[in-house]
C-alpha cells in the first residue's frame, strides 16, 4: 500500500469513535422535583434507618406478610418475566457491542467440476477439469461519525432500563401481597364482628320471641328482631367469600394455583389483626427518594436511549469510511494450470447522496420520539408526587378517625348496655334495644375498615415513594436457569447479572 494510502486509513482509525454526531444526554429534572416537599407527607414520616425502605413491610412485624413476600419474590410469575427482560437487553448490548468489531468477516471455499467439448476439423477432443477456490474477505466499517458507539449507549441505557423496570414490578408486587394480605385480615376482622353482633342479636331474637308467644310483648318487636339478625346473618357470606378470593389473589401472587395457605395458620392469633402504623420510615429526603422510583428511572432511562438513537440515525447524513480486505486462492486440475493466491485491500467510502429527504425524516421521527418520552418522563415524576401526597393524606384522615371510631364503638357498646337494662327495668321499649344493636355493629365495623384503610394509604405511600424494590432472588431462578441452558449455550451471561444489585441512572455510567 502506498504512504498516502496508508496516512488515510491510519487518519482514519484515529478518527473513529471520536466524532459523535447527535445530542448527548442530559437528565431532564424539573427545577421543582428537586426540592420537592410535602406538608402531609412530613406529618407521617420520620428520618430513620430500620427497618429499610427497600424492605418496609418489616414495620409491621408481621412473619406471617414476611414469608407470604419471600415466596412471591420466589415465584412470581411477572417478576421472572422482568427478570428475563433485563437478561434480553443484556444481550441486545452484546449485539451492540458487536459493531466495535469488523462487521464482515466471511469465509468461502468452492470445488467445481467443468466439462467440455472441442470439435477441431476432423479431431473432436473432450474433457473435463476440477476448480478449486478458498477466500476469506474482511470488512470493518470504523465508527467515523459514532453511528456504532451511539448504538451502544442506547442498547446500555435500554438495559439499565429493563433493569429498573425489574424493580418497579418488585414495588408493585410487594405492595399488592401487602394490600392482599390486610385486605385478608380486614375480611377476617369483619367476619368475626358479624358473628358476634350476629349471636347478640340471635339472643335478642330469642327473647322477643318468647315474650311474643307469651304475650308480653307484640309481633312488632319480633320482626323487627329478627330483621336485624338476618341482615347481619345475610353479611357472613359476603365476608367469608372476601376470605377465599384474597387468599385466591395472594397464591397467584405467589405462583400458585388458587387454593389454601397453610401459611396464614402458622403464628396462631394473628388473624383479623389491623396494625395501626403512624410514620413510614425513610432513609432519604422524599424528593430523592421520588426521583429514584424504579418507574422514574426507567422514564429517564428510556429518554437515554432514545438519545443515542438521534444520533445513530444522523450518522446516514455523512459518508461511511470502511476498510476492505480479501485474501483469496484458486487452482485447477488441467495440466499446466496455474495456482493463484491474491491479496486485495483498501479503503471504501459510500454515501448516499440522493437520500437526504428520508434520512432526515427519519433524523426528525427519533427527535420527536425523545420528546415524547421527555412528556412522559415529566408526567410520571407527577404523578409520583400526586401518589405519594394523596397517600399521604389519606392516612392522616384515617388515623385522625381512627381515635374518634375506637371512641365511638366503646360508646355504641356502652349505649347497648343501658339500653338492654332500661328494657328489662320496663322503662323503654324494645325498638332502644335494636337501635343500639345497629349502631354497635355499625361503628365496629366502620372502625376496622377505618384500620384498614390506614394499612392501606401506608402501603401506597411507600409505593409512591419507590420502597421495596429490593430481593434476594437472582433474575433467572434455577429451574429456568436449567432449562434455558439445556436449549442455548449462555456462557457466563446468566451467572454474570446475578448478584440483586439497585439500577444506576443514565449519568452513573455503565460496565460494559
Amino acid at each position: 500500500m502506498r504512504p498516502f494510502g496508508m496516512a488515510v486509513l491510519l487518519g482514519a482509525a484515529c478518527l473513529s469513535g471520536c466524532m459523535q454526531v447527535g445530542p448527548d444526554f442530559h437528565p431532564q429534572h424539573e427545577s421543582w422535583s428537586e426540592h420537592w416537599s410535602s406538608t402531609s407527607i412530613e406529618q407521617v414520616t420520620q428520618q430513620g434507618t430500620q427497618p429499610d425502605t427497600r424492605q418496609w413491610w418489616r414495620i409491621f412485624g408481621d412473619q406471617n406478610l414476611e414469608r407470604l413476600i419471600a415466596e412471591a419474590d420466589a415465584n412470581n410469575g411477572d417478576l421472572k418475566i422482568a427478570g428475563l427482560r433485563v437478561i434480553e437487553a443484556r444481550a441486545q448490548l452484546g449485539i451492540a457491542l458487536a459493531g466495535r468489531y469488523p462487521q464482515l468477516q466471511q469465509a468461502n471455499a468452492d470445488v467445481l467440476y467443468s466439462a467440455r467439448k472441442r470439435s477441431d476439423g476432423f479431431n473432436p477432443r473432450s474433457g473435463g477439469y476440477w476448480q478449486y477456490g478458498m477466500s476469506f474477505s474482511i470488512g470493518w466499517e470504523l465508527d467515523f461519525w459514532g453511528r456504532f458507539s451511539r448504538a451502544i449507549e442506547s442498547a446500555d441505557a435500554t438495559f439499565f432500563a429493563a433493569q429498573a423496570n425489574r424493580d418497579d414490578a418488585l414495588v408493585l408486587l410487594h405492595a399488592q401481597v401487602a394490600d392482599t394480605y390486610f385486605t385478608l385480615r380486614t375480611a377476617e376482622a369483619r367476619l368475626r364482628i358479624a358473628r358476634e353482633n350476629a349471636q347478640l342479636q340471635k339472643r335478642s331474637y330469642d327473647i322477643a320471641q318468647k315474650l311474643f308467644k307469651s304475650g308480653e310483648s307484640d309481633e312488632l318487636d319480633l320482626q323487627q328482631a329478627k330483621t336485624q339478625y338476618l341482615g347481619t346473618l345475610s353479611s357472613i357470606p359476603d365476608f367469608e367469600s372476601q376470605i377465599v378470593l384474597a387468599r385466591h389473589a395472594l397464591s397467584v401472587l405467589m405462583g400458585r394455583p388458587p387454593g389454601p395457605l397453610a401459611e396464614l395458620d402458622v403464628q396462631a392469633g394473628r388473624e383479623g389483626v389491623i396494625p395501626l402504623v403512624d410514620r413510614a420510615v425513610l432513609q432519604d429526603v422524599p424528593a430523592d427518594l421520588l426521583l429514584r422510583r424504579p418507574d422514574v428511572r426507567a422514564a429517564e432511562l428510556q429518554m437515554a436511549a432514545q438519545s443515542a438513537l438521534i444520533g445513530v440515525a444522523k450518522a446516514d447524513l455523512y459518508p461511511s469510511v470502511s476498510l476492505l480486505g480479501s485474501l483469496s486462492w484458486s487452482a485447477s486440475s488441467l495440466t499446466g494450470a496455474p495456482n493463484t493466491l491474491a491479496v486485495v485491500g483498501g479503503p471504501s467510502v459510500t454515501w448516499n447522496l440522493f437520500d437526504h429527504g428520508r434520512i432526515t425524516n427519519n433524523v426528525r421521527v427519533q427527535d420527536a420520539r425523545l420528546q415524547e418520552l421527555t412528556v412522559a418522563y415529566q408526567n410520571t415524576v407527577r404523578e409520583a408526587a400526586r401518589e405519594a401526597d394523596d397517600a399521604a393524606t389519606a392516612l392522616i384522615a384515617a388515623l385522625q378517625r381512627d381515635t374518634i371510631l375506637n371512641d365511638a364503638q366503646g360508646a355504641a357498646r356502652r349505649s347497648l348496655t343501658l339500653a338492654n337494662t332500661i328494657y328489662r327495668e320496663g322503662y323503654s321499649d324494645f325498638q332502644r334495644v335494636l337501635d343500639a344493636q345497629r349502631a354497635l355493629f355499625a361503628q365496629q365495623d366502620a372502625y376496622v375498615v377505618n384500620r384498614s384503610n390506614a394499612v392501606g394509604s401506608l402501603i401506597a405511600l411507600y409505593k409512591a415513594l419507590g420502597g421495596g424494590w429490593y430481593t434476594e432472588q437472582p433474575l433467572v431462578d434455577p429451574a429456568t436457569r436449567q432449562q434455558m441452558q439445556r436449549r442455548t449455550d449462555w456462557g457466563e451471561l446468566l451467572n454474570e447479572l446475578d448478584a440483586p444489585s439497585s439500577t444506576p441512572g443514565p449519568s452513573e455510567g455503565s460496565s460494559r
